[in-house]
């Protein structure tokens, strides 16, 4: 520290501070004064061996804050949600036994001729006398096979039988829908147009779950 000072008092005095040796005088008052010559007769004096090789020591870095927070990660993305499929149902007409898709897996029953069942070709006891037949007396039943004219406006309940799709038969059944329904919309008029464009929506937004 006392290094310090002198460096400090030669340089406000302008001296060299190099290596060598330096004066300290104090007069007959008590007067501190340091220089680079000796002192003056009525002065006493204090020779000062000056070394400055040495830098001074730099000041200790700040000590680093390991608790400080980390900083915090980037958000993900948000993500799309993903689009819900609809149910759909492979259904079996009940009149002929075609297949065809539904979004109704219970459709309601339904009255068609008895005739069309190919109940033409069934004895009239079979006919009817089994299960919700129009009924019939005993001799009736007796005189062979039902005609076309015999039940001709007898009619009877049915109702389709349907199984839910799976997911890739759904995706499989939205993607013939949605080119069906771009074949209409091409060969439309402009007036027919607008409820096959809205379908067309309709289909766009459920294939996003494919």
């Amino acid at each position: 520290m006392l290094r310090l000072c002198i460096l400090a008092l030669l340089l406000v005095l302008n001296l060299p501070a190099l290596a060598g040796t330096a004066y300290q005088c104090t007069d007959a008052s008590g007067k501190l004064s340091f220089q680079d010559k000796p002192c003056s007769g009525n002065q006493r004096q204090q020779v000062l061996q000056l070394d400055d090789s040495q830098p001074a020591t730099p000041p200790p870095p700040e000590a680093m804050d390991t608790t400080a927070t980390p900083p915090a990660a980037p958000s993900p993305p948000p993500t799309q949600p993903i689009a819900t499929l609809p149910s759909m149902f492979a259904c079996v007409r009940a009149t002929d036994g075609k297949p065809y898709t539904s979004d109704n897996g219970d459709p309601q029953p339904y009255q068609v001729p008895y005739g069309i069942l190919g109940a033409s070709a069934l004895p009239l006891s079979q006919v009817y006398g089994g299960r919700n037949a129009a009924g019939a007396s005993a001799p009736e039943l007796n005189r062979g096979r039902v005609t076309p004219g015999l039940i001709a406006n007898h009619y009877v309940w049915v109702q389709d039988q349907c199984r839910e799709l799976t997911r890739a038969e759904t995706c499989r059944a939205l993607r013939d829908a949605f080119d069906d329904n771009a074949d209409k919309l091409r060969r439309a008029f402009k007036s027919d147009q607008p409820p096959l464009e809205r379908r067309e929506q309709e289909l766009r937004s459920q294939l996003q779950g494919c």
